[in-house]
């Protein structure tokens, strides 16, 4: 038989099991579900259209496993599997969870033309097809006591795929990479790091120790130190922590430094922009090589609706700067230490937002004779 262009999963989805559950096909190996492990794989060899019995409680997840621009139907329905086996050509079928494995034998997963299916299966759903062939290269998949057992072998074999890229791997027994990462040769992961999701690392990186990177866009020459990052896109040349937690929907961008402490949220970053320690910047747009000193805050939130702050180049952020929301820094401008924002700030003007200082000469050697703790 010839490799199949069309392939039919089941998912186990037992109305008896708690709301919380999900069927093994959904659940994560290397924090990848099982079903995106073998839609990579069917895809790679070629397989063009998808069918997942699925009920709708799972039916979003179960698409999710797939590209946007797959040829995928996630049903329950038995007219629309019909139509999809309405077809002379092989289709093959795994009948219950699964992972690929090269080294499998021909097991439980077969083949079988979609008109043979579709007339073995009018009656009622079985997989004792006269037709069938049985395929190798697919391990099934019994319970999440499986998939911690199988989980070590292949945190292994996805290190080892990066290291012959070129990827400099410290301790390769402590890191763990998602089969959805890519790294260009030359990035340098150190210890205790783990990358998950859709995430793409550029040339020349290093990252960890100690660092988390999800869903994120890392270019060329980036450090991520220590770190736990999300859904963003990170420049050339920026590094980010230690201790640093940006959130989804940030660009930080080239030569940007995101200190110690550091939290950003929703937020665009220019080019060379600078944050060394302990700022908060949440839905705001920030222009290039603007300064951040120490202690600032978007105050972005006003307990009913989030507000953004808009800062331009070259912008100065003093010490203890609070920014209330919906407010705009102009380029150029400078913000006295101290101060709390409520109003535009023109383009290079310097904003003082804080009471004159007031010196009560005695007052305290009174409060400690009042107290009886005199000196």
């Amino acid at each position: 038989m010839s490799c199949p262009k069309n392939a039919l999963f089941f998912l186990e989805e037992d109305a008896s099991v708690p709301e919380d559950s999900k069927p093994l096909m959904l659940e994560t190996a290397l924090f990848c579900p099982l079903l995106t492990w073998v839609s990579r794989k069917l895809l790679a060899d070629g397989v063009q259209r998808f069918f997942v019995v699925c009920g709708p409680r799972f039916a979003t997840e179960a698409k999710n496993c797939f590209p946007p621009e797959a040829d995928v139907t996630v049903s329950e329905q038995q007219k629309d599997l019909t139509a999809f086996l309405n077809s002379p050509d092989p289709v093959l079928v795994l009948p219950r969870a699964a992972l690929p494995m090269a080294e499998a034998g021909a097991g439980f997963a077969y083949a079988a033309p979609g008109y043979e299916l579709q007339e073995s299966w009018k009656e009622r759903m079985t997989n004792q097809v006269a037709a069938a062939e049985l395929v190798p290269g697919w391990l099934p998949v019994f319970s999440l006591e499986t998939i911690a057992e199988l989980e070590p072998l292949l945190r292994e074999r996805v290190v080892k795929e990066h290291l012959r890229g070129g990827v400099r791997i410290l301790d390769p027994a402590s890191v763990y990479i998602d089969p959805r990462v890519t790294i260009d040769r030359g990035t340098a992961i150190l210890p205790g790091t783990i990358l998950r999701g859709e995430t793409h690392i550029g040339r020349g990186c290093t990252l960890g120790p100690n660092a988390v990177v999800d869903g994120c866009t890392v270019g060329d020459d980036v450090e991520i130190n220590a770190s736990q990052v999300y859904g963003s896109t990170f420049g050339d040349g920026c590094d980010v922590g230690p201790y640093a937690h940006v959130r989804p929907n940030c660009t930080v961008g080239p030569r940007c430094h995101v200190g110690a402490f550091v939290q950003l949220k929703n937020c665009t970053l220019g080019e060379g922009t600078k944050m060394s320690h302990l700022t908060y910047v949440g839905d705001s747009d920030v222009g290039s090589n603007v300064n951040f000193g120490c202690g600032t805050i978007t105050t972005n939130y006003d307990g009913f609706q989030k507000h953004r702050c808009t800062i331009e180049d070259g912008a100065f952020i003093g010490c203890n700067t609070n920014l209330i929301a919906p407010v705009k820094v102009g380029q150029g401008a400078y913000i006295a230490a101290g101060s709390t924002i409520t109003e535009e700030v023109p383009a290079d003007a310097l904003a003082v937002a804080r009471t004159r200082q007031k010196n009560l000469e005695g007052w305290a050697a009174r409060r400690r004779r009042l107290h009886g703790k005199e000196q």
